[in-house]
């Protein structure tokens, strides 16, 4: 059984949701209202293995595929995950790929470790955004993510492009997994 990282914890402890403004602005669209907000549901601990294991195998529709690799620590609205992919033996949690699976089949690498999540979260970027909205949604600094990124990220600020390229081409095989499980 992994162990919830301690940093995973701090991060999920932060309002996911900017919700200051919306008292001034009851009158802005609401599609503006989601440009605004990151979709996502932090968890406190990582999604059970029977868990992971029982929606695994129905969202692939695969009675034999095998969630061993996926750490899900949150979700988004419809109920797309977000989770760590243990594809790299030698490294901590942390230092794995961070990967979506939306609920209508969506997929991507969204970041090559913890340290470009954070830098994409302070562009207000979350893995589902990185996955169904780029580069239709405006990057806009989230200060709240990104005073964290500052203050925990071992890496320099990057771009939400340059993560999300740098992701894919360190991973290109993970959308590979995922066609050769899914029915």
């Amino acid at each position: 059984m992994y162990q919830f990282p301690d940093l995973l914890t701090q991060l999920h402890q932060i309002d996911f949701y900017e919700d200051e403004d919306e008292d001034e602005d009851e009158d802005e669209d609401e599609d503006e209202d989601e440009d605004e907000n990151l979709d996502f549901e932090p968890y406190q601990h990582f999604l059970s293995e029977e868990e992971t294991q029982g929606w695994f195998k129905s969202w692939t529709g695969n009675n034999e595929a095998d969630s061993n690799q996926l750490l899900i620590f949150g979700q988004d609205g419809s109920g797309g995950y977000t989770a760590f992919w243990l594809v790299n033996h030698q490294k901590d949690t942390l230092e794995q790929p961070i990967v979506f699976l939306g609920s209508e089949g969506e997929i991507g690498v969204v970041a090559k470790n913890f340290d470009d999540y954070l830098w994409l979260l302070a562009q207000n970027y979350g893995a589902h955004e990185a996955v169904i909205s780029f580069p239709k949604r405006p990057v806009k600094e989230n200060i709240k993510f990104l005073n964290f990124a500052q203050k925990h990220a071992k890496s320099s600020y990057r771009t939400v492009t340059d993560i999300l390229n740098d992701a894919k081409n360190t991973y290109p095989t993970f959308e590979k997994w995922i066609d050769h499980l899914t029915r």
